[in-house]
């Protein structure tokens, strides 16, 4: 006889109360790395093992960061042994099915992005968990609450698990008003970190890491508060109006490129598409450190060139570059394209960028950004809770209002790469015009 399949899984704190609780929706917020993610994920394939025919949903704002993360940990600290014992098999979807984990007895954990969501949310659920909820929109959750009625266990639940954001974000008044019960994880709560009233070595390196960020970072991810960033620049940023899903650009659109470099600091390049109203969307970025110039234009070549040297689409009309000459010198012998020195110019292109987000006359923006655009994370930068791409940086953005200096006047300069490269661009078409690109 085989022996039997064993997952060793301590709940604690805000977890254990999350494996207690049926109520309809909870939300389970605290600092980063207290094991929410994990805890949630857990009570789901629990849910699915113990009762035959339970049908969940495992979703994330899009499928890449789903396929990036949540299934990562899910594949590799919760379902790892039901997966090699058979128990559990990923079915990778088709038109007719979305992907989803199967369980033996005839349970099943539906997974996808809600960029996908036509097919996901078509069927009815017990359970359903959305990891990193703070990305989702309202609209969002409230369509899940109606696919919430397949009946097989004796309550039907809305999990969400997030770091904190600011209060008025609409997970915290959601809470605030009642309709979702607020569960608050503490670093204490995660084994791996905390262990017989001690911290692990683990527990110490990950503290130290996040006890070196500052401002409203810091009391989000470290302390899990749901506190405003004092001095935002960019106060009129909406992610949910903001940041939005990928779609088809048109090749007839004008095409952008804009690049700060770094090694120690991310070297930024940005992919722009601008359509005939004049809106900018950002396509496409690499938010990379410790990376030569020169790897990442051959990064760059591979994304926009075929295996023939073949063009995939629409070239820039210019590549905007901050004013280092020899990294600028590498990169144009790298990408056989010249550049052109970016207007760097601080208070009047924060302005320019301010006056893209707002609303014009027709009731639209004129700047947004993909939600998927980062084209690869940079891990380091993540395992330090540093941002990792633009869309991470404007909620982080805030002016430097130290003793002595002029209010809303400088940027704190720490975290401001995807920042300057996009004020870049937003400085090239609405303060003064530069030549178009020359191929060398």
């Amino acid at each position: 006889m085989a022996a039997p399949t064993v997952h060793r899984y301590e709940p604690r704190g805000a977890v254990l109360e999350l494996f207690r609780r049926k109520d309809g929706e909870i939300l389970l917020s605290g600092a980063a790395g207290t094991g929410k993610s994990v805890g949630a994920l857990m009570k789901v394939h629990l849910a699915c093992l113990a009762r035959p025919g339970v049908r969940a949903l495992l979703v994330r704002k899009t499928h890449a960061s789903l396929t990036a993360s949540t299934l990562v940990t899910f594949r590799q600290m919760v379902a790892a042994e039901a997966l090699q014992a058979g128990l559990v098999r990923f079915y990778g979807g088709s038109a007719q099915e979305p992907a989803s984990f199967k369980y033996a007895n005839g349970s099943v954990i539906v997974v996808g992005g809600l960029d996908r969501a036509t097919r996901l949310l078509s069927t009815e659920f017990d359970l359903a968990f959305v990891d990193e909820a703070i990305e989702v929109t309202e609209e969002d959750l409230d369509t899940i609450v109606t696919r919430l009625r397949h009946g097989k266990l004796s309550y039907q639940q809305l999990i969400l698990a997030t770091n904190p954001g600011p209060p008025t974000h609409h997970l915290k008044l959601r809470a605030d008003a009642g309709r979702t019960v607020f569960l608050y994880s503490t670093h204490e709560d995660n084994p791996r970190m905390y262990q017989d009233g001690q911290w692990t070595d683990y527990g110490r390196d990950y503290l130290a890491k996040l006890d070196t960020l500052t401002g409203a970072r810091y009391e989000r991810m470290r302390w899990g508060k749901w506190v405003s960033a004092e001095g935002l620049v960019y106060e009129t940023f909406d992610p949910a109006i903001h940041l939005v899903d990928r779609f088809d650009v048109p090749d007839t659109w004008t095409r952008w490129w804009s690049v700060d470099f770094g090694y120690s600091n991310p070297f930024v390049w940005q992919d722009w598409a601008e359509d005939p109203d004049g809106r900018l969307y950002l396509v496409r970025e690499i938010y990379k450190t410790k990376t030569l110039v020169e790897d990442h234009a051959k990064h760059i070549l591979s994304l926009v060139k075929d295996q023939h040297g073949g063009w995939i689409g629409p070239r820039p009309r210019a590549v905007l570059c901050d004013h280092d000459a020899e990294d600028r010198a590498t990169l144009e012998r790298h990408l056989g394209m010249s550049t052109v020195a970016a207007k760097k110019t601080v208070s009047d292109g924060i302005q320019a960028v301010q006056t893209r987000w707002r609303a014009a006359g027709d009731g639209k923006p004129r700047l947004y950004l993909m939600r998927d655009a980062l084209i690869e994370r940079d891990t380091e930068l993540s395992d330090a809770k540093k941002p990792t791409g633009t869309a991470e940086e404007v909620l982080a953005y805030v002016w430097d209002n130290q003793p002595g200096k002029p209010p809303k006047e400088t940027p704190v300069k720490q975290n401001d790469h995807g920042m300057d490269a996009m004020r870049y661009m937003v400085a090239e078409r609405d303060l003064g015009g530069r030549p178009g690109v020359r191929w060398l």
